[in-house]
């Protein structure tokens, strides 16, 4: 799953740059106003930006598909729509959701584990389980027989992966990745385990549990439908993380709620990984509303606890999560993924994955496998990668994508190794750079703290370029009352 529109990437050669133009989350002129709803629950406001400058007109559209091909939903923020619009919406809405509710996964479910191995059959074509009276409908389709109960505990590898990039992007983490971030769990204390969007941690957890080698609970959030076949509803709940909506209703928000709240919060943790396509200020938003969740079992003297949190993303994207969450810090650690072509390991893939974890874990608690080339630095006090090195002007271990950073004494800080410093704008980049790129920072007031949208003088901006729409328009009217001359 994606959401409709690129944050700013940042490959070899543009760090720290922002994006000209494209489109962001926009608050809601009134916020006590509903979202209209598409068939991905409610969708997000958003504001058109060019050169900085944003659009007059905002829009609702899709949080989970960036694609109009893939969920066409659009509508003005200010458009009144007729009751046989809305109508024709909420029943097509209604037709877009899967074929079987989730009770009746459940049940099938039930039935499905009680059946003799020989009659368990899985219906890769469409991607289904299937109960003896399903056979007939699905001849000629390619079926896998014998399914076991070790198979039914990793769905994620009867299932295909979701790879569309715009709409979905189902990137699943590598067995190694995977036994890291489990172990790590066990070995921190935790007892219970949200997973936002990381059916594969999940799975590993409950057959770690089912081994009796640990003693901990896990919860999947997650848009794919198709994981309601395998799971209870105590396991499971059908959840968009770009608009916090349950697909099921008020009853898996208390089984959220409740599995968030057991034991009054304590021994509970989120891990998400979500798409990296999606924009951060609505994903943060989502999660801030989880921890709030979590809080409600909190009492007075406990309000000054975090939930603790591990959110993989990018590296490039440290400045924006950290913007939204001050207390998180970007781990060292390099994850990896099975079927994402450049975010792993190995001859096909990247020598540095550039997805890393962000938590408000303190990293001297955190200990990276040594085995995979992670040291720890004395002087930072926390594990860091191999080529890392500590620098004595910055004081600390400054490289972000797993090379040795050089210091640059003009900027006053570390850079990447390919990068010179270029006299014109006046700070690091590649030799073949363009200097009349994007500038760094805020478009409003050219701070390289913040984005336009967080500016403090984005008020005065909005009021300026109100006047000059307005004083164009009378311009442009004008023009239009004056009387045409002849042409000599």
């Amino acid at each position: 799953m994606a959401a409709p529109t690129l944050e700013p990437v940042e490959e070899e050669g543009c760090a720290g740059r922002t994006a000209t133009s494209g489109v962001e989350a926009a608050l809601p002129s009134d916020p006590a106003a509903l979202a209209p709803l598409c068939p991905h629950g409610p969708t997000l406001l958003f504001v058109k930006v060019s050169q900085g400058k944003e659009e007059a007109r905002r829009f609702y559209a899709c949080s989970a598909c960036r694609d109009r091909k893939d969920c066409n939903f659009f509508q003005w923020e200010d458009e009144k729509l007729s009751e046989a619009r809305l109508a024709a919406r909420e029943a097509y809405n209604q037709r877009c959701q899967p074929p079987l509710s989730r009770t009746q996964c459940v049940q099938r479910y039930l039935r499905f584990i009680e059946l003799p191995l020989t009659q368990r059959k899985f219906c890769r074509s469409c991607q289904q389980l299937l109960l003896p009276e399903d056979l007939g409908g699905h001849g000629g389709h390619q079926l896998l027989a014998d399914i076991s109960i070790t198979q039914l505990r990793r769905p994620s590898q009867l299932l295909y992966p979701l790879e569309n990039k715009k709409t979905n992007a189902q990137y699943l983490f590598a067995d190694r990745s995977c036994q890291f971030l489990a172990d790590l769990l066990s070995i921190l204390g935790f007892r219970r385990v949200l997973c936002v969007g990381t059916p594969r941690l999940h799975e590993l957890i409950r057959l770690t549990v089912a081994g009796e080698k640990a003693n901990m609970k896990s919860l999947l959030l997650d848009i794919d439908f198709r994981y309601s076949q395998f799971y209870l509803e105590d396991s499971f709940c059908r959840y968009n993380m770009f608009n916090h909506h349950f697909f099921d209703g008020k009853a898996a928000l208390e089984v959220c709620r409740a599995f968030l709240q057991e034991e009054k919060g304590e021994g509970v943790i989120m891990v998400t990984d979500p798409p990296f396509g999606g924009l951060v200020e609505p994903l943060a938003t989502t999660f801030k509303k989880l921890i709030a969740m979590w809080k409600e079992g909190q009492s007075r003297d406990d309000s000054h606890k975090e939930l603790p949190i591990f959110w993989i993303f990018p590296y490039f994207f440290e400045s924006r999560i950290c913007q939204f969450f001050p207390s998180f810090c970007m781990l060292d650690y390099q994850v990896d993924y099975d079927n994402h072509a450049l975010y792993k390991h190995g001859k096909r893939g990247r020598k540095q994955s550039p997805v890393r974890i962000f938590t408000n874990i303190p990293p001297n608690k955190i200990i990276l496998p040594t085995e995979e080339g992670y040291r720890f630095c004395s002087l930072c006090q926390r594990y860091v990668s191999l080529e890392n090195r500590h620098c004595e002007h910055c004081n600390s271990c400054t490289s972000k994508d797993g090379r040795k950073w050089n210091h640059c004494f003009l900027c006053k800080k570390c850079v990447k190794p390919s990068w010179i410093h270029c006299s014109i704008c006046n700070h690091c980049a590649l030799p073949d750079h363009s200097c009349a790129g994007p500038k760094e920072g805020c478009f409003i007031c050219g701070g390289l703290d913040h984005k336009r949208n967080a500016c403090p003088n984005s008020a005065t901006s909005k009021r300026t370029s109100r006047a000059a729409r307005k004083q164009k328009q009378r311009k442009s009217n004008k023009i239009k009352m004056e009387p045409l001359k002849d042409s000599p």
